[in-house]
Order: C-alpha cells, then sequence, then structure tokens
C-alpha cells in the first residue's frame, strides 16, 4: 500500500505588483505550514518523496513543513532533480487529471509520497482518487479544503497504476499554528 499525503499551500499574501506565482505567504500561513508539518509527523511520519508546485507559496508552504516535519531530504533538489525532493511546475494551476499523472510518477521506491499544490486540483485529485472516505475526514473535507488543509489517501495500487477511485481517504486535517502577539 502506498500512503499520498495531499497538502495545499498555507495562506499567501498579496503584495502589490507580485504575480499568482510569486505571491509569498503571510504570517498566518508561515504558522500554519509549521503547523502542517508538525501533523503530518504526528500522524502519517517521514514521507519518502515530496513533489511540490513551482508557485513560491507551494515551495514555502513545504519548506515551514518540512523543518517541523524533520525532513532532511529537502535540502540541495531542483526541478531537474530525480531524488526525494521534487519541484514540478505542472503542479501550478493544475487540474485533477495532470495531477494524477504527477502522482503516477512517483517512485516506486516511495511508500509515503506528499505532494503540495493549489486549489481547485488539490480538492479535484483527492475526490477523484477516493473510493471510500473515513466519514469524519470525509465531513470535514466537505465543509472546505482551507490553506493548509491536509488530506492522506491510502492507495491500494502502485503510484503507476494509481487512477480514479484507486484509494481511500483516511484522514483529514486542518493544522492551524498560533501567530505571536
Amino acid at each position: 500500500m502506498n500512503r499520498l499525503v495531499v497538502l495545499r499551500h498555507a495562506k499567501s499574501a498579496y503584495p502589490p505588483g507580485v504575480v499568482d506565482h510569486d505571491r509569498p505567504l503571510n504570517p498566518r500561513g508561515v504558522v500554519d505550514a509549521k503547523a502542517a508539518g508538525a501533523w503530518i509527523r504526528s500522524n502519517v511520519g517521514v514521507p519518502d518523496h515530496v513533489v511540490v508546485s513551482s508557485a513560491r507559496r507551494a515551495r514555502g508552504t513545504w519548506t515551514l513543513a518540512a523543518g517541523a516535519l524533520g525532513y532532511i531530504g529537502a535540502a540541495g533538489y531542483d526541478a531537474e532533480s530525480p531524488g526525494p525532493l521534487t519541484i514540478d511546475p505542472r503542479i501550478y494551476e493544475a487540474g485533477a487529471q495532470t495531477l494524477l499523472t504527477v502522482v503516477s510518477e512517483i517512485p516506486d521506491r516511495a511508500r509515503t509520497a506528499v505532494l503540495v499544490g493549489h486549489m481547485p486540483g488539490v480538492e479535484m485529485l483527492v475526490d477523484l482518487l477516493a473510493r471510500d472516505r473515513d466519514p469524519d475526514a470525509a465531513a470535514l473535507l466537505s465543509r472546505k479544503y482551507p490553506t493548509s488543509g491536509v488530506a492522506v489517501l491510502d492507495l491500494d495500487v502502485a503510484w503507476s497504476a494509481a487512477a480514479p477511485r484507486t484509494a481511500y481517504l483516511s484522514a483529514f486535517a486542518v493544522p492551524r499554528g498560533t501567530l505571536p502577539p
């Protein structure tokens, strides 16, 4: 069984003159990204592979989450890296089918992978993959997939065989950090 963690980027800022792709995290996003990493550490464990959107807010989310998670595989990799962290520009503005392709390319060696992306693609991917759902996770997800939302999907197929309805939604959480006074 493979486990896919689908993390929506944390809350971003809207600085004047900054294009959407380059928007940074805002203070709420910084603390929530760290909280998401801590939640993943406590509830899933350290992943074997991570694939992140090229957008600044997604990369920032993973950098902060990785620190809280204790994920050391994050250092020194870039878009061309076949290693445990891949920055994938296809994730930015991707729909479910593109994200499914990204998931199907996760290396066989990985048992737990994290995908950091954007709405509406991340929600569409979870809906596409989930055949069955934990009732509590389904109820929370049905309300909203907010920033820093984390969906955990258990796939009963190889990554390369990921297809609609090949996963079980086992958890959904919206970790929140505390802003300093």
